[in-house]
């Protein structure tokens, strides 16, 4: 039978929930049921959040009292079914890891009865809550149980009664106190409480004395030190009075701990169907923050502070984690504050404005409007009335609750205590989750940091070290990126690279950056922020100088949205990623000014190009072993000597690289020097092979093919040549047949006395005369190599092609002839009498 019923509606805003649940909590107390008050407010909560937050409809409330309990009635006009995934009696209809199904789960594991009804228009999710089944006239009361069981007690049953006044000393003690601890009257009275107690640091619950008498009721086990100097185990009842000048004092009431259910507050045990059953032992934990727990920090955070703002129907409620030294609280979870209420924003600790004075302490402000700054998070908010409880493991400070409320004085201590209980119940498990938290990141930071020390060192050009930075940065550590550079002290920074999460608003990211007049560039390490840049882009803006070999090199920039906001821990993973960034685009810079060195020195090495020979084909190529060399150890030069006469040579210096490179050098510019002084081959073989010796202990041997060549009236060219170890010139006649050109003669840089000597040859129409190094003839696939008969083969296809064709079809059987690219320098010089053609 339905003997009262209360009615209310609610507009799809989130602070309707707060009133949803003022409005149940009201009709239910006004109905005499505060046993089921609890429950029915944290039913009504999370299905009114249901309606307003993620349906987005009113929410209409419908209160029905009864002779043993209520039947509470949440409607939504969003009438869609949610269907379970699997067969009923398996899986609950809701995901306890998704926000919009947790009230049906909550209702199956809470209410009495509960169930779902449709209709075309609405939905209609209802709950029952029984009343518990005790005596009529009583607030609580305990099972039947045998005598045996019943907790002992003195023959007569001691009650010690202590006063304490506002510096925390004794002004009364009874005569139950004497008896209990020894300490006649005179003895106790005037003396702090702190040195008779002994007050426990239980891990998990963090309130100590001085916080416990602080609190308007407290409740909970220590010990009082014994005139004997014993420690006297007790059960301990505070409650905090004023006097009769109003003065605050604390009475406190003591017994015996093993006669503790003389003042223990009785558990809430609910009923099962009216039937008495035997308790199970619950986590205290688990009432709080419901069953299953969340795995992951951010989830039991988020999970704590919707749970508080229900327990004492807050508009708002928040939640700190403090920094390892204690100084600092970081934004972890809200809930009921606007967005701009930024995660991971940091305020210190100490006292004074903009900071959390009261962190460590129990605190209730009744007007934040008289106190500007007393909590910096609900500033500008509309929040006028809030609670803030310390979160603290085995004495240290790890976290600060709080709710608040959009009216003035809207708590009181015991909301206060009640809140500290929760927090007390939750901080060991937050702690533990948080430290889980910070291992996961340090493992994922090295595993980063390894990962990007790897890549920055598998490059050195300079363009993709700054792309790989910015690839790095986004989106792991940030929104987006920009990196300056700067060329050198006096030089401003330069915006060299630019990456956005959105490919899309790179370019007009590009555009407002260029806009902005570019960061400092900032002598110390650290993150800073950048106010100019935060303006022009939006959002929170942070520089760190990239400092390489003790001067700053550039800058990298990295940018989150407004609604967003950087955690200590990636500004100190960006610093170590910065450091390693800005080394190795400062090695990039020195290769790259060093290659143009290298480049700009071997270009100088190389001919500056073959002139036109009248009546002559002539054409080179040449090859450098190694990444990045454009000169080795094989050298080539056509030049002229004199009107009618060219100078041509080929040559092979022992070895690679820029010593290779120096030799080869000194040996092309000597010869153009002592041929143009009119010497004839061997003696310019013989003074270059004294230039080398003279080098000492950087001479290299050198074999050298070096001629000259004199075209003739007639057509034909007649060339003089001395083969000094070079490999031997062949020459293709037009009908295919190869022959060697030279004879072979003694190498230079090894002996200072040689006798060389210069061998004649004419060629005519249709000759071609092959010079190539020994790059050519000793390349290899395993344990064969193309020699001078495979060379020779070659060539022998070569008949009736141009100089040209000869060379590139010679290069092109050297590529083939194994699968691995060459390991030594190459040259091919080649020279072809062309037929006449008809007129000349």
């Amino acid at each position: 039978m339905i003997t009262a019923r209360a009615a209310a509606s609610f507009d799809p805003l989130g602070r309707s929930v707060a009133a949803a649940r003022a409005f149940v909590r009201d009709a239910l107390q006004g109905w005499g049921f505060a046993d089921i008050v609890d429950d029915a407010v944290v039913l009504t909560s999370e299905l009114v959040t249901n309606a307003v937050v993620h349906a987005g409809t009113r929410a209409e409330v419908l209160c029905l009292r009864t002779e043993d309990g209520v039947r509470v009635e949440v409607a939504d006009r969003y009438p869609e079914r949610a269907l379970p995934l699997e067969y009923p009696g398996e899986r609950p209809y809701a995901d306890p890891d998704r926000e919009s199904g947790r009230g049906l789960m909550l209702c199956a594991a809470l209410a009495t009865r509960w169930g779902v009804e449709y209709t075309a228009t609405h939905k209609h999710v209802w709950f029952r809550l029984d009343l518990p089944d005790r005596p009529v006239g009583t607030r609580s009361a305990g099972p039947v149980v045998p005598d045996q069981l019943l907790p002992l007690a003195d023959s007569r049953v001691r009650v010690a009664v202590v006063q304490i006044d506002a510096e925390d000393r004794v002004t009364a003690w009874n005569e139950d106190a004497e008896h209990i601890f020894g300490h006649p009257s005179e003895k106790a009275v005037g003396r702090p409480l702190a040195e008779l107690a002994a007050w426990p640091q239980t891990p998990g619950t963090g309130t100590g004395i001085a916080e416990a008498l602080r609190l308007s009721r407290w409740e909970g086990s220590y010990g009082i030190r014994g005139a004997d100097g014993r420690v006297i185990p007790v059960y301990a009842s505070h409650l905090r009075v004023r006097d009769a000048h109003g003065e605050p004092s604390i009475v406190c009431l003591l017994v015996h701990d093993d006669e503790r259910a003389l003042l223990q507050t009785p558990a809430r045990i609910p009923s099962d169907g009216g039937m008495l059953t035997e308790p199970r032992a619950v986590d205290p934990f688990e009432i709080f923050i419901g069953s299953p727990a969340p795995d992951d920090l951010d989830g039991l955070l988020q999970r704590t502070v919707e749970r508080a703002r229900d327990l004492l129907d807050a508009d708002s409620a928040f939640l700190l984690l403090a920094t390892d030294d204690e100084t600092e609280l970081e934004v972890r979870a809200t809930t009921g504050l606007p967005s701009t209420r930024q995660r991971f924003a940091r305020v210190p600790v100490e006292a004074g404005t903009n900071r959390y004075g009261s962190a460590r302490m129990p605190a209730v402000h009744d007007d934040l409007a008289a106190v500007p700054g007393a909590v910096p998070l609900l500033e500008a908010t509309g929040m006028r009335s809030a609670v803030t409880v310390p979160l603290k493991v085995e004495g240290r400070l790890t976290g600060s609750l709080g709710i608040a409320a959009e009216s003035p004085g809207r708590y009181s201590n015991e909301d206060a205590l009640r809140l500290q209980f929760a927090a007390d119940r939750i901080a060991l498990a937050v702690e533990s989750a948080r430290l889980g938290e910070l291992e996961r990141l340090r493992r994922g930071s090295l595993s980063f940091l390894v990962e990007a020390s790897d890549l920055l060192a598998g490059t050195l050009d300079r363009d993709q070290t700054l792309a790989l930075m910015a690839q790095m940065t986004v989106p792991t550590l940030a929104t987006w990126c920009a990196v300056y550079t700067i060329a050198d002290q006096s030089s401003d920074p330069f915006l060299s690279f630019v990456l956005h999460e959105d490919e899309e608003r790179i370019d007009d990211l590009k555009i407002m950056l260029g806009r902005v007049t570019p960061p400092d560039a900032l002598p110390e390490a650290g993150a800073c922020t950048w106010p100019e840049a935060a303006v022009a882009v939006g959002g929170e803006t942070v520089v760190l100088p990239l400092r390489a070999r003790n001067r700053v090199i550039g800058l990298l920039t990295l940018g989150k949205p407004s609604e967003e906001h950087f955690r200590q821990e990636i500004l100190e993973l960006a610093e170590d990623l910065s450091r390693r960034a800005a080394l190795a685009l400062d090695n990039a810079r020195l290769y790259s000014e060093r290659t143009a060195i290298s480049r700009s020195l071997q270009r100088s090495l190389l001919p500056p190009g073959s002139p036109a020979i009248p009546g002559m084909e002539v054409e080179v190529i040449y090859r450098a072993a190694g990444e990045g060399n454009e000169v080795g150890g094989d050298f080539y030069d056509v030049f002229p000597i004199r009107a009618g006469v060219y100078g041509f040579a080929i040559g092979d210096v022992c070895g690679t690289g820029p010593e290779a490179a120096a030799v080869t050098g000194l040996a092309r510019h000597a010869l153009r020097l002592l041929a143009r002084e009119g010497l004839g081959g061997p003696a310019v073989l013989e003074r270059l092979n004294a230039a080398i010796l003279d080098e000492g202990s950087r001479s290299r041997f050198l074999t050298l093919l070096y001629g000259e060549l004199h075209p003739q009236p007639d057509g034909s060219a007649l060339m003089k040549v001395v083969c000094a170890g070079h490999p031997l010139p062949l020459r293709l006649r037009p009908n295919g047949e190869v022959l060697p050109a030279a004879e072979p003669q003694p190498l230079l840089g090894v002996i200072e006395d040689l006798d060389l000597y210069e061998q004649t040859l004419t060629l005519d129409a249709g000759d071609v005369l092959l010079c190539v190094t020994d790059g050519v003839t000793e390349r290899r696939e395993g344990t064969r190599m193309l020699g001078d008969d495979g060379l020779a083969e070659v060539l022998t296809t070569c008949t009736g092609l141009t100089a040209g064709a000869v060379a590139a079809r010679v290069l092109r059987a050297v590529e083939r002839f194994a699968a691995e690219p060459a390991s030594d320098d190459m040259a091919i010089l080649a020279f072809r009498v062309p037929h006449p053609r008809p007129g000349d």
